[in-house]
């Protein structure tokens, strides 16, 4: 299926590493130029010579701090200006698993970290949305997508589920404002996820365990697990960026302001 993204451009915040680098990837293969943004530089390089090794696109990488109104305006106006437009807004920013301090029992929690944490995913993705929001709106037609998580749907993770959750509301709200503008948004829930991190967390949990890092992850798999999903393996960084392809293309104008989990399945609880 041709998703109509030839040509068409791209802003990736998060996308040196993990989910939003893979998205990245999906999105160039697809024919988009990208700008990749985080907060390390030298990391946005080395990924923006990957993703362009592999695709033959155009990939911009921009330093970021998303908690910074007056910086992510004026990154947005750069990029847009390299790019020369804007089609795509996805917001995958966010501190993997949140700060130590902020998602541990209520009685330890530090509630700085949990600011923080908020600040940078939840009021960071609006922040982007903000600066993107007027040229997107030159554009016949554009896509923002927001990366959210499956603790959303967990108690336990004060700080992964507070941020998610808020999200969650705000693709909603962006959807009803900007539905009349072409603009769709949608909200993605990955849940447990193999990235460049899978290797350092399973060796932990292996060895924790007493088991091989491959012998823990089958058993956090295997049918029945809490940790499991019903396709009994851990979802991959590129299939969430396959979706996400999907949400940015010509194809998905019949959704906008939903969440869809990609977790393999995992959990019971019915959603409708």
């Amino acid at each position: 299926m041709d998703f109509g993204l030839k040509d068409k451009r791209a802003f990736v915040g998060g996308g040196s590493r993990g989910i939003g680098k893979a998205i990245a990837i999906e999105l160039a293969k697809e024919g988009c130029d990208v700008v990749i943004a985080s907060r390390t530089q030298s990391a946005l390089d080395e990924a923006a010579k990957e993703i362009e090794d592999i695709t033959g696109r155009r990939i911009i990488p921009m330093a970021l701090d998303v908690t910074n109104r007056d910086q992510v305006d004026s990154v947005m106006a750069g990029a847009v200006k390299q790019l020369g437009g804007l089609d795509i807004l996805v917001n995958s920013a966010s501190l993997p698993g949140g700060s130590p301090s902020a998602v541990g029992p209520i009685d330890a929690l530090d509630e700085n970290e949990l600011l923080s944490d908020f600040d940078t995913k939840y009021v960071g993705a609006l922040r982007c949305a903000r600066a993107a929001l007027p040229y997107l709106k030159e554009q016949p037609w554009g896509r923002i997508i927001n990366i959210s998580g499956g603790n959303a749907r967990n108690a336990g993770n004060l700080s992964g589920g507070a941020r998610n959750v808020s999200l969650v509301h705000l693709t909603k709200t962006l959807a009803v404002q900007m539905g009349k503008f072409g603009i769709t948004v949608n909200c993605i829930h990955p849940g447990t996820t193999r990235t460049e991190r899978t290797v350092s967390l399973l060796e932990a949990r292996g060895k924790a365990l007493g088991v091989t890092p491959e012998e823990a992850e089958a058993l956090d798999f295997a049918d029945g697990s809490p940790r499991g999903n019903h396709i009994n393996r851990m979802v991959d960084a590129s299939e969430i960026g396959y979706l996400t392809a999907y949400l940015a293309s010509d194809k998905s104008w019949a959704v906008t302001g939903e969440v869809i989990m990609a977790g393999g399945g995992s959990g019971s609880a019915v959603y409708y």
